[in-house]
């Protein structure tokens, strides 16, 4: 879509009254035109897991008053879709107008390409100024959303997982009481409260108490009123608001507790709401998709090329053939793929057949009609010809790293960790909720490394899915990490039947040689696998082990350097980097990796002896006193640092030379004597 470059609408009216008069000339009865309207500042709200029944007007068992204020001064569409019953594609698809094979994101733990252009991006370039305040760390900025974002605040406290409604909202608020007034104002604020578990701040914990997800629902209603007051407050020109949910949430209905599997009602119908300029309030009852929030933000803008309504705005409030999908159990386990489609109040959704449902009449979605009437051509159509992801061809759950994998189990986010064996015969999602719960907590217990904890759970798995190709590597791996090494091969083995050219099967089978006495036997499948896919993180780890173990130091070096781009480091990781690079004898590299790993331990830190002798090898002699000068007395090396020490004293002609020299040789030891007896510069 081609964007409208105009002036932004403050020049236009200083060129407008510059213009006319010389325009017009003293006769002319030509009137003036009229100054365009100036363009709203914009807030977009998320809520996160929110069911279409638990907020607005008819929701039962809860009050939404900040919601319903919205509702009676916009227009509330009854039958929003959300794209898919997860996080961060759901996002993707309201940030750029597009369905998940339009953008490539169809499971969390993804990252959003750049050459999608996002919204943020669209309204920054058309002159407004831009801000994002998150609350979960699945829509942290590495995953890609952040693009087009002067600020985007991801900073979720301890632990890095999530923050409340509350938090998120002191910081928007903060921001905008000092955003400015000289540019419109584009916002976008997520809130994460309803997500599993359900633990409802006070007052809303004791009033829901037999309700927790509704109490998060009421918790995070009072926050959405503290925004919008203070949008309308601090925001420039007119205000616009958009306030949707990017999916909702089981409840245990058609036996899904939380959300990702499934796409029926209560995880696929979403609450949705904009208010503002050109928006005529009252209430839509045609299905539309979250995704039109992209292009009503772009209309509101003023960015379309025409300078008409941009044709798939929520204003112009038009009907449309809805999509979904819910390709996580495809993804991660190989069951049927599962698309459903929407047309008035006709809801279709295949996965190897037909469910047809009359959503406006039996909205619990318990008569499935496809066996008395005829799939809709239509919605035939459109979910056999929509385009399905191929397994494997997204970067693989490793590429994240174990920190990220941990923070993303603790909100319930765990994607599988092999490319699964798709098969023609697979089963129905539908017809495996029993394993959903026993999945769920399978993937956290693996993440958390509690491998004797996990193994029953992985066994029951394959018991009732015996092609479950992630359940049986992760089965694998941890008879191997608990050291039952017969268990660990016979279960590779079985992996290995069940997808015998499997690049995962040979992955982790060269991970568990890697760990043992074997671990010659891994160099070969690790180096081909670092070639192909370079990201896989366990590869590089284990080939990086490998090369220290074979003496080549330059390439292990190489190795853990790429480890550090490819997640966040750890201190323990700038201490190796700084062991190896000072191995080889490259101080530039080694002094960086120890004031790194400096910075992030402080006091704690331990290397002061190598990095002051590294400073000394750079002549950098004052900043080799400073680190020998934080050895402390109990080093177990601390007759070097003393020795070190006096050598710097001597070339910094320091007043106490001789005392520290005299200090070097008191506490000598057998290694430390020699070289003071040898030393020039004491002589």
């Amino acid at each position: 879509m081609a964007l409208d470059r105009r002036l932004p609408a403050s020049w236009c009216l200083v060129a407008l009254a510059v213009m006319l008069p010389a325009c017009r000339g003293g006769n002319s009865t030509e009137p003036a035109r009229p100054a365009a309207a100036p363009r709203p500042s914009i807030l977009i709200v998320t809520l996160d897991t929110t069911r279409a029944d638990a907020v607005g007007p008819e929701a039962q068992g809860v009050q939404t008053p900040a919601f319903n204020a919205l509702v009676a001064r916009g227009r509330r569409f009854v039958q929003a879709y959300a794209p898919t019953p997860e996080t961060l594609p759901s996002h993707a698809s309201m940030f750029t107008g597009l369905y998940p094979p339009g953008h490539g994101v169809h499971e969390n733990a993804r990252t959003v390409p750049s050459h999608h252009p996002l919204v943020a991006e669209q309204l920054r370039g058309g002159g407004y100024r831009t801000a994002a305040f998150v609350s979960a760390y699945v829509l942290a900025r590495r995953f890609g959303l952040a693009r087009g974002f002067e600020v985007y605040d991801d900073e979720l406290g301890p632990g890095g997982v999530e923050r409340g409604a509350k938090d998120t909202t002191d910081r928007a608020l903060a921001f905008l009481a000092s955003a400015g007034a000289d540019r419109p104002l584009f916002m976008w604020v997520h809130y994460f409260d309803p997500h599993a578990p359900y633990a409802p701040p006070e007052p809303y914990r004791t009033s829901y108490a037999d309700r927790p997800y509704l109490g998060e629902v009421a918790a995070m209603d009072e926050q959405l009123g503290r925004l919008v007051q203070a949008f309308e407050q601090h925001a420039p020109g007119p205000v616009a608001f958009i306030v949707a949910s990017d999916h909702g949430e089981g409840l245990g209905d058609h036996s899904e507790l939380q959300h990702g599997h499934l796409l029926y009602q209560p995880t696929m119908h979403v609450p949705l709401v904009i208010a503002g300029p050109g928006v005529d309030p009252g209430v839509s009852d045609a299905p539309v998709s979250v995704r039109r929030i992209y292009h009503t933000a772009i209309d509101w803008a003023g960015l379309d090329a025409s300078g008409e309504v941009e044709p798939h705005s929520l204003r112009r409030g038009e009907p449309e053939l809805v999509m979904g999908e819910a390709m996580k159990p495809f993804l991660s386990y190989g069951w049927q793929p599962q698309v459903m489609a929407v047309t008035g109040s006709t809801k279709a959704i295949f996965a190897g057949r037909y469910e047809v449902y009359d959503v406006v009449a039996d909205p619990g979605e318990t008569r499935d009609l496809a066996a008395s009437a005829a799939v809709p051509a239509a919605l035939r159509r459109a979910t056999e010809s929509y385009p399905l992801p191929t397994p494997g061809a997204a970067p693989s759950a490793d590429a994240l790293g174990d920190d990220a994998r941990r923070q993303l189990a603790a909100l319930g986010y765990v994607g599988a960790s092999a490319r699964p064996v798709v098969r023609d015969d697979a089963p129905r999602p539908v017809d495996m909720v029993k394993l959903f719960e026993v999945i769920d907590r399978a993937s956290t217990l693996f993440v958390q490394q509690r491998y004797a904890d996990v193994v029953p759970l992985l066994e029951r798995i394959l018991r009732d899915d015996p092609y479950n190709l992630d359940a049986a590597l992760r089965l694998a791996t941890s008879f191997s990490m608990l050291g039952r090494d017969a268990q660990a091969v016979a279960m590779f083995g079985k992996a290995a039947e069940m997808a015998p050219e499997s690049e995962d099967v040979d992955l982790y089978l060269a991970l568990h040689h890697e760990r043992g006495r074997q671990w010659e036997k891994a160099v070969p499948t690790l180096e081909r696998v670092v070639a192909a896919t370079p990201e896989r993180l366990p590869a590089v780890e284990a080939l990086a082990r490998a090369r220290e173990r074979q003496g080549r130091l330059d390439d292990a070096l190489a190795l853990w350097q790429r480890v550090t781009a490819l997640r966040a480091p750890t201190a323990a990781d700038y201490v190796r980097l700084g062991d190896l690079a000072m191995a080889v004898g490259r101080t530039p590299a080694a002094i960086e990796a120890f004031e790194q790993a400096r910075r992030v331990q402080g006091e704690a830190f331990s290397q002061n002896l190598e990095l002051g002798v590294l400073y000394m090898a750079a002549r950098q002699f004052e900043a080799s006193r400073a680190a020998l000068d934080r050895v402390p007395p109990s080093h177990p090396e601390y007759a070097m640092a003393l020795f070190k020490r006096a050598q710097v004293s001597v070339l910094l002609k320091e007043p106490d030379a001789a005392e520290r020299i005299a200090r070097a040789r008191a506490r000598a030891d057998a290694t430390t004597r020699e070289l003071i007896a040898r030393e020039r510069l004491f002589q």
